[in-house]
């Protein structure tokens, strides 16, 4: 078969673009279409895609406009149904606020759509900025959303077979695009054996760590109130456009470490106590789930597709309230476990990530498609 993987944009590294090389993996030879392509941002994950043959949109090849999509993202209909994918006979797109399950496929080619999400600026969930507090914005956002909603809803229809990445996208996918859709798991990179020495022991530091963009809707605030409150020792991994705001309001307790490399990120979940987590409406999750994997019992938010792999006194905590107060009872809580409770949690936070691994994501892909063409 000849083959097209069709996503979103390439100009950040992510768990949707984890998904995109594993699927590249399954499918070496496949050409990639996208909107808009920077090799240079992707730092040292460019390393994954420097050989690949990619098309970028007659968007993505304008100099400066394709940096600023959000005012443009109007024009997103006529980017997606510009490409022609006729010498194809499977397409699979990787879709999230871009929008790339929106091409156009004619019979009798197969078009299978993995959803990340529908748009989060399209149907009231929380997003990076709160552009709603402008007032031209808000108003040329309610047009222009007003019309990709419709947009939306009429090209979610194209795709063949739509895949989730949980049965909270599924649920979502049911409620906005009223179609039926397989749930596969997005693959997590945890590491293949733990390391030497007693893997589950005490780690040897006194921190908890968060990884995560710095932006509004990762409620990274509430992470860091809570440390300030409780005075725990809180690393922060990654960059984002609230960094300024939330290093003022960071206590003594609160390190912010930026983006780590690969090798760095590791060292800092060997010797953590726990992850923490408070994002609102997240899908899945990829960074909880990596951590997991390393054996760190997670304090997250009960919200979005979380609550499907984190059992609250099993492998980690859920709190019910976006606060630090809710967040410190449960912090507490850990802390109260007695060494043998708190081995068995790290023990079952690996044994969860575990079942979303990469090899079970590729294997689940291939036995989907297989029963497809």
């Amino acid at each position: 078969m000849k083959v097209a993987l069709v996503h979103d944009q390439l100009r950040e590294f992510g768990g949707a673009e984890r998904v995109l090389v594993s699927l590249k993996k399954i499918f070496p030879q496949a050409d990639i279409y996208t909107t808009t392509f920077d090799l240079n941002s992707l730092g040292s994950h460019k390393k994954l895609i420097k050989d690949w043959k990619v098309h970028v949109s007659w968007f993505g090849r304008i100099p400066f406009l394709n940096r600023f999509y959000s005012p443009f993202r109007f024009l997103t209909p006529l980017i997606w149904e510009s490409f022609d994918f006729s010498k194809y006979d499977l397409v699979i797109s990787s879709s999230g606020s871009w929008m790339s399950k929106g091409i156009k496929t004619e019979k009798p080619i197969i078009h299978i759509s993995y959803i990340h999400h529908p748009p989060r600026y399209l149907y009231g969930y929380e997003t990076a900025i709160e552009w709603q507090k402008y007032f031209f914005i808000k108003i040329y956002g309610y047009i222009v959303n007003h019309f990709l909603r419709i947009w939306d809803f009429t090209s979610s229809q194209r795709a063949d077979y739509l895949i989730a990445n949980s049965e909270e996208t599924k649920r979502r996918i049911e409620k906005f695009y009223r179609r039926d859709s397989t749930v596969i798991y997005p693959p997590v990179q945890i590491p293949d054996s733990h390391p030497q020495g007693d893997p589950y022991g005490h780690p040897k530091g006194d921190y908890y760590i968060t990884v995560s963009r710095l932006a509004r809707a990762k409620h990274i605030d509430v992470l860091i109130k809570a440390a300030n409150a409780a005075k725990f020792n809180l690393k922060i991994v990654g960059s984002g456009r609230d960094f300024e705001r939330l290093e003022q309001i960071a206590g003594p307790t609160v390190e912010f470490l930026g983006n780590l490399s690969d090798e760095e990120l590791k060292k800092t979940y060997l010797n953590a106590k726990a992850f923490l987590f408070a994002s609102k409406d997240e899908e899945f999750g990829i960074a909880v789930v990596e951590a997991m994997g390393y054996g760190l019992p997670v304090v997250a938010y009960r919200s979005g597709g979380l609550p499907e792999y984190i059992e609250s006194g099993i492998n980690g905590f859920l709190f019910d309230e976006l606060n630090e107060n809710s967040l410190v009872d449960k912090v507490k809580k850990l802390e109260s476990l007695k060494e043998k409770e708190y081995l068995e949690m790290r023990k079952e936070a690996r044994k969860t990530a575990e079942e979303f691994s990469e090899e079970k994501f590729i294997e689940n892909i291939k036995k989907f498609v297989k029963s497809k063409v």
